[in-house]
């Protein structure tokens, strides 16, 4: 074929270019795009993760980075951390990854988190890969084996975990392990949270009503387990040379995997709530934070009441996140005076000695006092579990802002201030500012264990349907509003409305609308809403 330049002499070419067009992603490239961000430890989104008060929890600290350090150690190569709700596990995690990373002897992290925005840290989907990652990071020589094996398995995001931890972990590992010349890899792979983990999907439920026969949904245990197979897999080839430290609570599916009659034991287990005393730690800080306090409202230094420390550690039972929600609670700029609020906690039903074998007995009844300061606490429930379920979404953007347009009953009023106000030290409220582009968001998970069980929370208990048909009215009162109430709107919520109900799949036949008489006739306008924004041209799909 004859080309433009045969043959050709004595020119010359002005302003040479030569296009190649997109550069093909690196394997590392591709690597990086299937991983969860957020989930490694020093993540933006981790940026108010719980921390370690200083010279806190430093006998648990001191232990588990001796036993990173001396690696020598017979046993088993990982280690499960485990214990209550609000023991702190996440941030002693958090505080034993900063002190590891500048000796070199933090090698990864993954830090699941169920109300986590982002599904990449409430699945494990890129668990694996997001480990591998990190890897990459940590050793040259894995970079490179890590790199080959993906341009030699260009699939090998779309296979299994086992397949995965194989081809882009213990495979690697090997190869450098059995050259003449091979580092000494050593470090520790930290992974919290576990048992926050939810199940990944693969097939469609089966519809209600439907005769047809699907596959039935897979469980968060199932996945929980097989994160914690893939991981004693690797740990047990004899090429992997690192630690690996485990964090959850003692749910069934991790007591049966780390059953210590195993022989040999899978792990080595350390019970925060049994091994180690807390109490000494909780006063520590809270004496830190009644200061702080005391100093940011000039408050004289008789403010504290006689033996209020002593008497809240006794309540916590071990429990910082007891501690931690009532210094939120002082600080979240009531009406009342810091003094007024304490007294009133110390005067909560309940004596300083525990009387039950509930150690979240005295977290309960703050949570309960805390939310019926709300002026309607019913409602702010509601409120809660929708903004929760909400969240969840993902590929939806439940903005501050949408929360306040959608959810009151009169959109006129200041429903979110009105509700919420009191509850700043449960709920992260982000500034006025940044209400179009930030969600809310929650302090702890155990204020979804107390909302979630009747038998704690009692008369604020909301059901998983009830707040299904909360969210469809509030949606279907949005859609029966006139065109031009709705157009006034901004886009984006607009968008937001339309396509709500598709990623909720709320099921027709259960919300039985208060705004509209039967679930058919919400369906319709909703349908109706939706054509007429469309036909509008403020909206397109």
């Amino acid at each position: 074929m004859a080309r433009n330049f045969d043959n050709a002499r004595d020119f010359r070419i002005n302003k040479f270019q030569v296009f190649n067009g997109h550069p093909s992603a690196t394997a590392l490239d591709k690597l990086h795009a299937h991983t969860a961000a957020g989930a490694i430890h020093d993540s933006k989104e981790r940026c108010d993760a719980p921390k370690c008060h200083p010279e806190t929890r430093v006998a648990v600290q001191d232990d588990l980075h001796s036993w990173i350090v001396h690696e020598e150690l017979e046993g088993p190569n990982i280690k499960w951390v485990t214990g209550p709700a609000g023991s702190g596990k996440t941030a002693i995690l958090g505080s034993l990854a900063r002190r590891c990373k500048p000796q070199g002897l933090l090698v990864a992290t993954f830090f699941f988190a169920l109300w986590s925005a982002s599904i990449g840290r409430r699945r494990k989907t890129a668990f694996v890969t997001t480990l591998a990652h990190q890897l990459t990071q940590h050793d040259k020589d894995l970079r490179v084996e890590i790199s080959k094996a993906i341009e030699a398995h260009s699939d090998i995001f779309d296979k299994d975990l086992h397949t995965q931890m194989e081809t882009l972990i213990t495979s690697p590992l090997q190869k450098i392990a059995a050259r003449p010349d091979s580092p000494r890899l050593r470090g520790v792979i930290i992974i919290d949270g576990l048992d926050e983990c939810e199940a990944e999907q693969y097939h469609k439920s089966t519809p209600a009503g439907s005769k047809a026969r699907c596959k039935p949904l897979r469980t968060k245990d199932q996945d929980q387990l097989e994160m914690l197979q893939v991981l004693r897999a690797a740990s047990s080839d004899p090429s992997f040379p690192f630690r690996i430290i485990i964090a959850s609570r003692p749910e069934r599916v991790f007591r049966l995997f780390f059953d210590p009659e195993q022989s040999p034991p899978i792990a080595d287990k350390l019970d925060l709530h049994e091994q180690y005393s807390a109490d000494s730690d909780i006063a520590l800080f809270l004496e830190a934070q009644f200061n702080q306090i005391r100093r940011r409202f000039n408050l004289p230094p008789s403010w504290l009441p006689v033996d209020a420390i002593k008497t809240l550690v006794a309540r916590a039972s071990g429990q910082f996140i007891y501690a931690a929600t009532i210094i939120r609670f002082l600080e979240a700029g009531h009406r009342e005076p810091p003094k007024v609020l304490l007294e009133a906690i110390l005067k909560m039903e309940g004596t300083a000695v525990r009387t039950t074998s509930n150690p979240l007995e005295q977290l309960d009844a703050l949570y309960a006092h805390i939310l019926n300061s709300s002026p309607d606490p019913a409602l702010s429930v509601r409120w809660i579990h929708s903004i929760a379920r909400l969240n969840q979404c993902a590929g939806l953007e439940p903005y501050a802002c949408h929360i306040h347009r959608l959810l009151p009953a009169d959109p006129d009023s200041n429903e979110a201030e009105h509700l919420l106000g009191n509850l700043h030290s449960l709920i992260k409220t982000p500034p006025p500012s940044d209400q179009a582009t930030t969600k809310y968001e929650f302090y702890h998970k155990t204020l979804f264990d107390f909302l979630g069980g009747s038998d704690r929370c009692v008369a604020l208990y909301v059901g998983r349907a009830e707040v299904e048909c909360f969210i469809w009215d509030a949606c279907v009162r949005m859609c029966t509003r006139n065109l031009d109430t709705l157009l006034s709107y901004p886009a984006n919520f607009v968008e937001f409305l339309v396509i709500l109900p598709y990623f909720l799949d709320l099921p027709f036949s259960i919300a039985h609308s208060k705004a509209l008489p039967t679930s058919t006739g919400a369906e319709c306008a909703l349908g109706a809403a939706a054509h007429r924004l469309v036909k509008s041209g403020d909206i397109q799909f």
